[in-house]
């Protein structure tokens, strides 16, 4: 027990003195050897200091070992002789020992967890970083770890819980929130997905994947408006986006005001006069707003009619052209040409449709 104790002293001084990683390992091994000594005597093997000494010096070996082999039993004797040693330590006079075996061991959790995480052995790692975590919860990195870990195993409320305690301790990475939000909706807790999105542009107004993301769950959760908003908002920071106008124009075309949707679309043309869904949309406006121009009383109707349905067919043409093989714009183009009694044209695209 004095060698063990001693090798605790000198442990501690070579460490203070900067001794290399061999020097402590060799003071380490020397303890150990004194504490596996003194757990063969029939006094000393009750003594709680014998397996707090063996502890605190067999989980430094666990950190410093550079053998994974060797460093794992250095691990495991360590959690063994800090179980034994609690048991024993009735009066706590050996916490010291104790509190640094475990943080010792905490670290090495820590570590064995990220190469598990590296390894893609998520359970593993979720089973080491989760413990390590509820430790450290301030450790943002940490806890966003532990919560990826979970997400690939599946386990969608831990996942939550750890992405939650990253955002709580201050993590502001977009792709934290984008995980959470994506938590949410795999819960179909669609309403939380919209929150944590909007927390996220709170600290990170101007992330393009946040902001996509945000538009795109708002139309697929039908808040029309608030998409229209959010898109109004980002059309200032990003005036080049095509796909932005084009969203503008869906749902401005989803409202009825085929004006606006209609000077969207041309927008999102301005950017790229190739633009196959601009273009196909686009022609459906003109369409709509001619069927409106038919229901109407008005005498010029039917010019408008004309006029609208010209504009759909040169515009479907445009479409078509540049993808040949989509249905629904031949189909269009077929109804256009039924409407102005160009029956060549509609037998020459229903022969079309017929090779799809």
């Amino acid at each position: 027990m004095k060698i063990a104790q001693n090798a605790v002293g000198k442990l501690q001084a070579a460490i203070s003195s900067g001794k290399d990683k061999a020097n402590q390992m060799n003071v380490i091994g020397e303890g150990i050897k004194a504490t596996e000594a003194a757990q063969k005597d029939r006094k000393t093997k009750r003594w709680p200091e014998t397996w707090a000494i063996k502890a605190y010096l067999s989980s430094y070996a666990a950190i410093l070992e550079d053998n994974e082999s060797n460093a794992d039993n250095y691990y495991n004797m360590a959690n063994e002789a800090i179980d034994t040693a609690k048991k024993l330590d009735r009066f706590q006079n050996n916490t010291s020992l104790i509190e640094s075996a475990n943080y010792n061991i905490i670290l090495k959790k820590q570590d064995k967890g990220n190469k598990a995480y590296q390894k893609n052995e998520f359970e593993k790692a979720f089973n080491l970083l989760q413990t390590v975590s509820d430790l450290f919860p301030n450790d943002t990195t940490l806890a966003i770890n532990t919560a990826i870990s979970a997400q690939n195993m599946g386990d969608v409320t831990n996942s939550l819980k750890y992405f939650k305690r990253a955002q709580t301790e201050g993590a502001k990475n977009p792709t934290l929130f984008q995980s959470i939000a994506t938590m949410h909706t795999s819960k179909f807790e669609n309403d939380l997905a919209i929150n944590a999105l909007e927390e996220g542009l709170v600290v990170n107004p101007t992330n393009m994947f946040l902001i996509n993301d945000y538009i795109n769950l708002l139309i697929d959760n039908k808040k029309y408006d608030k998409a229209i908003s959010a898109i109004e908002k980002t059309l200032k920071l990003e005036s080049q986006n095509k796909q932005l106008y084009f969203l503008y124009g869906y749902l401005q075309q989803l409202k009825s005001n085929h004006t606006t949707a209609e000077l969207a679309y041309k927008k999102a043309l301005d950017i790229d006069q190739n633009y196959f869904d601009a273009l196909y949309q686009l022609g459906l406006t003109y369409i709509d707003v001619a069927n409106i121009a038919l229901k109407s009383k008005d005498t010029t109707h039917i010019n408008l009619f004309n006029s609208y349905i010209n504009r759909a067919e040169l515009t479907l043409l445009q479409a078509n052209e540049i993808n040949p093989n989509d249905k629904a714009t031949v189909q269009l183009l077929t109804d256009i040409y039924s409407r102005k009694n160009k029956f060549d044209k509609v037998q020459e695209l229903k022969r079309k449709l017929e090779e799809f």
